[in-house]
This record gives C-alpha cells, sequence and structure tokens, in this order.
C-alpha cells in the first residue's frame, strides 16, 4: 500500500486518490483469491496483488464520476484486466500443456463427428491412445489453460481506447455462438459451468451440489472446456 500511495502523490493526486485505494484495497485481494483458487500453485497470490494494487491506482487516477458506472465496477474490470495481462505474460503454462489441450480438442471433434453424439470420456481417451487416467490429467490441465476460455472474453479494459473483445466479439457473432455451445453441452457440464462461472463457486463447492469430489469436478470442468474449444473451432480459425 505504501508503493502506491507514494506513486500517488508523485503525481499530485494522494488527496483524491488515497481514500479510493484505502477503500477499495480489498477488492484486489477479493480478485485475486477469486483467481488463484482457479490457477496452478506455481501462480504467486502476490504477483496477481501487486498487478492489481497498481491497476487499482490507475483507476483512481483516471475515473470521472458521472459516466454511469460507480468507482468498483470501473476497478473491478481494471484490476481483473491487469491481473489476467500479467499472467498471459508469463505464459506459465508448459508448451505440453498447450500440445495437449490441442489434442484433446481435435479427439473430441473426430469422436462426435464419427459418432453424430455426445463424446464420452472413455472415447476420447481412446481416440487419443492413452488410459482414461491420463486423459483426466490432460484436460484438468487444459481447463488451467484459461485465457484462450471464457474468462479471456472480460480480461481487456475498454478504457482509454484499448480494445474491447467483447464488443469485437458481439460484432462477429462469436459471442453468439460461444452461448449456444454453452447451451448444447451435456447438462452436468452446462451446470457446472453455469455454477463456476456465473456463481463462481469454487471446485469444491461444485462438488457438493453435483455429488462428486473436487477431482471429478476438475475433470468434468476441462472436458466441458475441450468441448466448447473443439465446437468453436471454426470461429478462433477466423
Amino acid at each position: 500500500m505504501s508503493a502506491v500511495v507514494e506513486y500517488a502523490r508523485a503525481s499530485r493526486q494522494s488527496e483524491s486518490i488515497e481514500p479510493l485505494i484505502a477503500e477499495h484495497a480489498t477488492l484486489v485481494k477479493r480478485i485475486a483469491f477469486h483467481l488463484k483458487a482457479r490457477l496452478p500453485d506455481t501462480v504467486e497470490l502476490d504477483d496477481l496483488c501487486q498487478a492489481g494494487m497498481l491497476a487499482l491506482l490507475e483507476a483512481a487516477a483516471h475515473f470521472e464520476a458521472g459516466h454511469g458506472a460507480c468507482f468498483a465496477t470501473y476497478a473491478g474490470i481494471r484490476i481483473r484486466g491487469a491481473m489476467i495481462d500479467a499472467l498471459r505474460a508469463t505464459d506459465w503454462a508448459p508448451r505440453s500443456v498447450h500440445r495437449n489441450t490441442r489434442a484433446v480438442a481435435a479427439a473430441l471433434a473426430a469422436v462426435e463427428h464419427r459418432t453424430g453424439r455426445e463424446a464420452r470420456d472413455t472415447e476420447i481417451a481412446a481416440e487419443l491412445k492413452v488410459s482414461l487416467d491420463v486423459y483426466h490429467r490432460m484436460v484438468q490441465d487444459a481447463a488451467q489453460c484459461r485465457w484462450e476460455r471464457l474468462d479471456e472474453l472480460e480480461s481487456l479494459d475498454p478504457v482509454d481506447g484499448r480494445e474491447d473483445p467483447l464488443r469485437d466479439l458481439a460484432d462477429s457473432g462469436l459471442r453468439s455462438a460461444l452461448t449456444a455451445a454453452i447451451e448444447a453441452l451435456p447438462e452436468r457440464e452446462r451446470l457446472l459451468m453455469s455454477l463456476y462461472y456465473g456463481d463462481e463457486m469454487n471446485l469444491k463447492e461444485i462438488g457438493v451440489v453435483l455429488g462428486v469430489s473436487e477431482s471429478r469436478v476438475s475433470q468434468l470442468h476441462g472436458q466441458a472446456v475441450a468441448r466448447l474449444r473443439a465446437r468453436l473451432a471454426a470461429w478462433r480459425d477466423r
């Protein structure tokens, strides 16, 4: 906090910025904890908080009341975007994870094209020529590569002329395609996605709702992400 305040004083804006920073510092921690719960152990909570606090400072310095958004909403967008940008810049996922993510999506698409129905995990594993346990580990890793997923659609800030992906996606029709793809997921996967992204429940809480273990929720989530990736491949190519 002291470094942030010093930066604000240097900008001759400390009197107006310090109250906003003090009041909303907990917002940074809340967003950081929410993201950290969805990330590997190698991602440090302090790194997320540092990126978030700098974003909070910027938000406090640039916020103009009366434009239709409260400061918490405005700052939350910038804080979340800054954390995701920091994660994306480090690219913590190994190449093997990216490679396996593409392989799972391709195998799933092949099975569904051949059978004309939703692919089962045993069929996808067979298509990949791996054991079911190995496949489950692959989809869990794939689910942790989230920056090609739904969170990325919210990660950039439309303020100050930066790209607004939600607007661009709405214009191209991808947002509608994504919504349709989610609605077409198997019932359990669709419920999981709703609880995870809509209600922001963690994997343990979702496991209680679904009556399965936290590990199984992670597997189902990874499979849902792979299914969406496969079904939206045409849009990604564009």
